[in-house]
């Protein structure tokens, strides 16, 4: 089965690629979670256009995600989340949770498959949290978990 990725597959490719794959992989795992669209002529174009989101979203070389990394760690990210009397969260705070807290303190867009939290989150206080920015590059930052 000839599908076009339309996000990062691990172990696959990137969005925008095109892979060939076992008919039951495409079928029942790739296109029903919206990681890929079946080939044709038509959607070979649109191939074009999420290239060109990719390479927008995408941080450039070493050098560039150095300078990212440098803006990451000097930012004060602070995350308002529900939580009881004792200081736990009523859930935990997500990758997604993350990255909006990011771009809300003035940082840079990240995305949220960059960021690993090591344990999840389930308390209120400082944390810190791994951005992987380059396959050489990787952030540490800072945040602080408060109830609302």
């Amino acid at each position: 089965m000839k599908l076009i990725l339309s996000q990062e597959v691990e172990g696959l490719g990137a969005p925008g690629d095109i892979v060939e794959v076992k008919d039951g992989y495409g079928r029942n795992y790739l296109v029903p979670r919206g990681l890929a669209i079946g080939w044709t002529r038509g959607a070979e174009k649109q191939i074009q256009t999420i290239k060109r989101a990719r390479d927008a979203r995408a941080i450039q070389g070493k050098e560039h995600a150095s300078e990212v990394k440098n803006q990451l760690e000097q930012l004060a990210v602070t995350l308002a989340v529900k939580a009881g009397d004792t200081g736990r969260l009523f859930g935990s705070v997500t990758p997604a949770d993350i990255a909006g807290a990011i771009k809300a303190a003035g940082g840079p867009l990240v995305e949220k498959r960059a960021i690993a939290v090591g344990s999840p989150i389930k308390t209120t206080g400082k944390h810190q949290v791994s951005v992987q920015l380059h396959p050489e590059v990787a952030a540490t930052v800072r945040l602080e978990v408060a109830a609302n």
